[in-house]
């Protein structure tokens, strides 16, 4: 064989290597890819629930690097919280590593290594490691009952912050080699930002909560003087109506037909004063949002004997057209109320500038196109002029005195959280119609 032909046989042989790499490469880097997705999945169809994401994370970061077992843990005043762990096989009658592990532990001191330098830790074999002695005791029996062998133990940041430590070991005593560390340390780092978002996006849903909550207290505290003179009338009724019973039975003989009548009506006032209480403490309520079966007319209907004494009060008369047969929906019946609360409130103040012509508000529901469940808010007000019109759902954007602006803005909110719109349009002559759709999703 000549020497050419040798060096052509290298040369193929280079490149038969040389794809050979190419192809190991692009397998890592879409195993990659794919555990990127897969948390990020889970990031979208648990956005309120870490737990699941926190399984995914781990068992991505296992699949990336062919471990036998994997934990995750964050970083908190007390020590290092256990958030996930899985073991592959899981073993019956194992007890999982302790909740919590303070600072002086064995992973409390790899931690702090951890944290000084940034970079990953790799333990050949914990079963002779030298920190494994000096672990206390419950520790060290934990770690041998385990099997834990070969362990990787990479940072994950938050801001050049470690948030906690994510670790994979083998019960075999192999190595994790150089391109299985990059991956999961670039796992780790891309996993670490998915959760910053997360947890940016859970902060955001908690203010809009309490500002939503806010809301509702304003609104119940403008709603204050009319809601004390509805209370009064069924107090002042049922008052009677106990009188008149005694006035019945010191008859000789006594009255007792007129008795029970009496004592039934103020039966019912006494029901109607704890109906309004009811409405109101659940209105007024800080709750995290939920969950419920919603009649929405039953709901409407709610709000609208809340504002009665309002609607009076501005001399206004309020309307219903509700469709009959809607279908019972899933959502949060508070927060529904809330928005249609501001919207008829709304309504009744607008109509305050109205010197003639009728005051009614009218409130209607129906299906439309879709299945949507719809609702209308409709005034016979001034209307709303272009400008208005046009930024009325911004932020601290009011056309009243002493408005906030954020009315409006929290109900948009309100109606885009349950995958809805709200909308409004003019009417002719005068006056404006604010109107929401939702899914009729069954509950």
């Amino acid at each position: 064989m000549n020497e050419n032909s040798c060096r052509e046989d290298s040369d193929a042989a280079s490149r038969v290597l040389s794809h050979s790499d190419l192809q190991k490469e692009l397998a890592e880097v879409l195993r990659q890819r794919a555990a990127i997705s897969a948390v990020l999945r889970a990031i979208a169809n648990s956005p309120h629930d870490l737990q699941p994401i926190f399984d995914t994370i781990i068992d991505s970061a296992m699949h990336l690097c062919r471990a036998d077992w994997g934990s995750f843990r964050l970083v908190e005043e007390a020590g290092l919280r256990l958030v996930a762990y899985k073991r592959i096989p899981p073993v019956s009658g194992m007890h999982p590593p302790p909740t919590l592990l303070e600072h002086g532990s064995l992973v409390g001191r790899l931690y702090g290594r951890l944290s000084e330098t940034g970079l990953p830790i790799q333990i050949p074999d914990l079963a002779t490691h030298d920190e494994l002695s000096s672990a206390g005791e419950a520790e060290r029996e934990g770690i041998l009952q385990r099997g834990l062998r070969t362990t990787l133990m990479v940072p994950m940041l938050r801001n050049d912050e470690l948030i906690g430590p994510l670790t994979i070991g083998r019960r075999r005593v192999e190595p994790f080699t150089k391109n299985e560390i990059e991956l999961v340390t670039d796992f780790a780092a891309q996993t670490a930002i998915a959760l910053e978002i997360t947890r940016r996006e859970r902060q955001l849903h908690e203010l809009q909560t309490q500002l939503a909550h806010a809301n509702r207290v304003v609104t119940m505290g403008e709603l204050s003087a009319s809601i004390t003179h509805e209370v009064n009338q069924p107090i002042a009724a049922a008052r009677t109506n106990v009188m008149a019973a005694l006035n019945f039975l010191d008859r000789n003989p006594p009255d007792l037909r007129n008795v029970r009548e009496a004592l039934a009506d103020a039966i019912r006032d006494t029901d109607r004063v704890g109906a309004i209480v009811s409405r109101m403490r659940t209105l007024m309520q800080k709750a995290s949002p939920r969950l419920d079966r919603v009649d929405m007319n039953e709901a409407l209907q709610e709000v609208i004997e809340l504002t009665r004494g309002e609607a009076l009060k501005n001399g206004a008369a309020v309307k219903t057209q509700f469709a009959k047969g809607l279908p019972i929906i899933s959502g949060d019946r508070v927060q529904l109320q809330q928005v249609v609360l501001n919207l008829i409130l709304n309504a009744l103040q607008a109509m305050g500038a109205v010197g003639q012509g009728s005051r009614e508000v009218l409130i209607t529901t129906r299906q439309i196109e879709l299945n949507d469940l719809y609702v209308g808010v409709q005034d016979t007000g001034p209307g709303l002029s272009p400008e208005t019109l046009s930024r009325l759902f911004e932020p601290f954007y009011t056309t009243k005195p002493n408005g906030m602006g954020m009315g409006l803005t929290i109900c948009r909110s309100i109606v885009e959280s349950h995958d809805g719109r709200l909308w409004v349009s003019e009417c002719q002559p005068h006056g404006a119609l604010f109107q929401f759709a939702i899914p009729a999703r069954p509950s």
